[in-house]
């Protein structure tokens, strides 16, 4: 039978960090206003045009196709003591059918529509026809971050496992630096990781970046930092938590643009929106100039993928905006 404890930290604070640009509110500049019709003639080469803002309800992850993110996946991190193989085999068949799209969904359930994390995740189990073998046994704890995401995920952990024969109970914690060393002591099994993120605060280098936009680079970087630690990682899954830019599907359907490579080559110049600090971040406006020559005609100084951003996306007064590719506020049905 699963149990559920109090936080080991009643003072942790309550958020993962995430690679590239940090959080950070501020008040926003209101929109000058005006026509959201896109008003900049093509060249005759059919060229880039201005590439104004376009107001709607759905908004839509430009795809990074030349991996400026690093890849946040999402893997199970382990104390090695716990990693047999049967807990292994469990976590992994979590790790072949979770993608993007059925976490964002997750998150929209338990954000948007308000449901428990323990329910939605029975549920997601369930549908998701994930089965394995009953071959384990003894207890285990799985940790989780206090924020909702990765509470689900350790749901899902431990619905899987008690499948596989073990007991189990998910206990909320706090931030990376208050679960990782309760991890390397055993006091916590397993806890749901981000594997970009988690590579860098292991090798806690700031100017050495071990993590890349390949998860299988990223993976092989994280695995032997991880050993040193007393650690072991499982299979990272497909679904991504990490920074993204997202408009609007009126946006897309307008300019013709799927990718920040399309947004380079359709438009001139764009308005911007996101955290402060974005201006300076390697990950944020600098890499949307340095990697895709994205031209930013205007930065707009926002929050970090939280409602400032969105709201400005959805109203039009900024035409992409950084978000998380996760959140819940993607999801289209």
């Amino acid at each position: 039978m699963r149990t559920r404890t109090a936080p080991l930290a009643a003072l942790a604070i309550a958020a993962l960090t995430l690679a590239g640009c940090s959080s950070g509110d501020t008040d926003a500049e209101p929109s000058d206003g005006g026509s959201m019709e896109p008003t900049g003639a093509t060249t005759e080469s059919a060229m880039a045009q201005e590439c104004l803002p376009v107001p709607g309800e759905q908004l839509v992850v430009l795809e990074d196709d030349m991996q400026l993110q690093n890849s946040d996946n999402i893997i199970p991190a382990l104390n090695a003591d716990a990693a047999s193989e049967d807990v292994l085999a469990a976590l992994d068949a979590v790790s072949s059918a979770l993608d993007t799209e059925m976490l964002i969904e997750l998150n929209n359930q338990v954000d948007v529509q308000r449901r428990t994390s323990q329910e939605v995740a029975q549920e997601w189990v369930e549908q998701a026809g994930i089965s394995v073998e009953a071959t384990g046994s003894g207890d285990l704890t799985i940790g989780a971050a206090n924020f909702t995401e990765n509470i689900t995920l350790a749901e899902i952990y431990a619905d899987v496992l008690e499948q596989a024969g073990y007991s189990t109970e998910v206990r909320e914690i706090g931030n990376r630096e208050t679960y990782l060393p309760a991890l390397e002591s055993g006091e916590i099994d397993i806890v749901p990781e981000y594997a970009a993120t988690f590579a860098e605060f292991l090798d806690g280098d700031v100017d050495n970046v071990v993590a890349s936009g390949d998860i299988a680079e990223t993976v092989a970087a994280l695995e032997p930092l991880a050993e040193e630690r007393g650690l072991a990682v499982g299979a990272a899954a497909s679904a991504q938590d990490q920074n993204a830019f997202a408009t609007t599907q009126g946006f897309v359907d307008q300019y013709g643009v799927t990718s920040l490579s399309e947004l380079a080559e359709s438009c001139e110049g764009i308005v911007l929106g996101g955290p402060p600090e974005c201006p300076e971040r390697p990950f944020c406006q600098p890499g949307l100039e340095s990697t895709y020559g994205i031209e930013v005609a205007e930065f707009r100084s926002l929050d970090a993928g939280g409602p400032l951003t969105k709201t400005a996306i959805t109203t039009g007064e900024v035409a992409v905006g950084l978000v998380f590719s996760s959140d819940g506020a993607l999801a289209t049905s």
